[in-house]
Formats: C-alpha cells, structure tokens, sequence
C-alpha cells in the first residue's frame, strides 16, 4: 500500500471514530433563560436512560393558562441548547399561539446529565419526554405536536413514528440521512460505509401515520433545500412543505415571523382532535 493509500485508510479511521464530535456539538452555557425574554417556566429534570448512561435532561416546561392548550414538545438541534436566544425565541412565538412548550436538553447538552450523546441516547431523551408529558403531566396525546430543528428534526421524525397518536410533527430546515449531509463536505470517502451514527430519516419518514409539517429556508446554506422536497415526496399524506423565501438555516420564523405564525397556526387548528 504507497503513502496515498495509507492516508486515505488513516482518514477512514479518524472519521470512523470522530464523527460523534462532528454530528453532537454540545454547548453547555445558557446564554439567556425563559424569564429574560418574558416567559415564566418551571426548571424541570427529567430522568432518561438506565444504568452508566442515565441522567437527568434540563428542561423547561413553559405552560399557557388555557386549559387543554396543545403542547410543542421541543427538539433542538445539534449544536445549541435549551437556553439559547433562537431557541427560546421560537417557544415564545409558541407559547403566543396559546401553546405549552416542553424544551429540552439531551444528555451531554447544557446542564443535562448522563454522558455524552449519541443517536441512540438523543431517541431515548425523546422518548424520556414524551413519557413525562403523558404519564407525568396526563396530558392527551393527541394534543401534542412534535417540533425539531435540523438535527432535532431527525429526532422528532423517529419519535413520531413510535407514537402515531400524537396530534403532529413539524420538522424544520432538517435533513434526509446524516450520510447524505458527509456526503457534502466528504464525498470522497466511503460515507455509507464509515456512518454509524446513520440519522436515517428519509427511511423512516414513510412509516409516519400523523400530520408532517416541514419548514425550509430557500437560502439554507448548511442542509440544502432539496432535501426537505426529498422528506416531503418520502412521506404519506397528510403532509404539506411550505419554504420560507430568503431564510437560511436557523431563521426562518425570523425573517418571516408572520408567515410562520399563519403556518403553525393552521397546521395545530387543522390537526387538533
């Protein structure tokens, strides 16, 4: 093997290993809490996963008073966490539709316990919330909707198709397979062969049996937006894609605040049970 073989099996091998660092990025600081931008929200620990690997997700639990409002149970993408501004100006734009929101740190992401993420563990984290929204807080399930972003978005779609009774998912500015998003930046080496942490959701997505939503920015520089037309055309009905005109990956309900409202609005009264 000469010296060029051997630096591609080499860069195989780091990749191989080194991917949970380049897909989880987790940060651990607040940069502002749900008080400063004018919500009031419980502090919440929700204990997820068994043995070595359990712990506690920081969360917020961020209620309206209107009795039997529906609920956004919120999925963040891979590199922020629960108590940064996008994120939490997003529950606010929520929570003014008359919504609950239940926000939620993984384990390894700001001040959640448990280890380091993994795919197998962020799914888990999902399902450890879902579980204290039903069984803790006997909320009816066909009262809650599902929202993630990018990363997020992948975890909302596998969550949602282990509970077809919820009222919905929305996924925004997410992607189709993990391997498809290497395959960007390092479509030189063998992706589908080295990606083990696989985010697969272009297979999953056809399982749903609940309302899709997606959300994509027409100028989304980190996951182009032909692969939110992919997850629309993999997916049943009822689905609808609506592509926000100038946004890019982590604004959308930003630059176009107005259209979004309208957009999450009818999407939650369509699909209200």
């Amino acid at each position: 093997m000469g010296i060029l073989g051997i630096a591609f099996v080499s860069a195989c091998i780091y990749f191989w290993s080194m991917q949970q660092h380049y897909i989880f990025e987790p940060t651990n600081d607040l940069q502002t809490t749900p008080e400063r931008v004018g919500l009031k929200a419980d502090e919440l620990r929700i204990k997820s996963g068994t043995g070595s690997e359990s712990g506690e997700l920081f969360s917020w639990w961020i209620p309206v008073d209107a009795s039997g409002a529906p609920t956004m149970l919120y999925l963040h993408g891979n590199d922020k966490n629960v108590g940064y501004y996008r994120e939490l100006e997003y529950a606010r734009e929520m929570h003014k539709l008359g919504y609950n929101v239940l926000m939620i740190d993984y384990r390894g992401y700001g001040k959640s316990t448990g280890g380091q993420p993994s795919e197998a563990k962020v799914y888990e984290d999902a399902e450890s919330a879902w579980n204290y929204l039903v069984k803790q807080r006997a909320l009816v399930p066909n009262r809650i909707f599902i929202y993630g972003h990018s990363l997020g978005g992948a975890i909302a779609i596998d969550l949602a198709v282990h509970h077809p009774e919820a009222a919905g998912i929305i996924e925004e500015s997410s992607f189709t397979t993990m391997t498809a998003m290497s395959n960007i930046d390092y479509g030189f080496m063998p992706t589908s062969l080295l990606i083990h942490e696989r985010f697969d959701s272009l297979s999953k997505i056809s399982q749903l049996k609940i309302p899709l939503l997606i959300i994509h920015g027409t100028w989304d520089r980190t996951v182009p937006t032909q692969m939110a037309q992919q997850l629309y055309d993999a997916a049943p009905e009822p689905k609808t894609l609506k592509l926000i005109k100038g946004g890019d990956h982590e604004d959308n309900c930003i630059v176009a605040r107005v259209e979004c409202r309208q957009i999450f609005s009818s999407f939650v009264s369509q699909n209200l049970h």
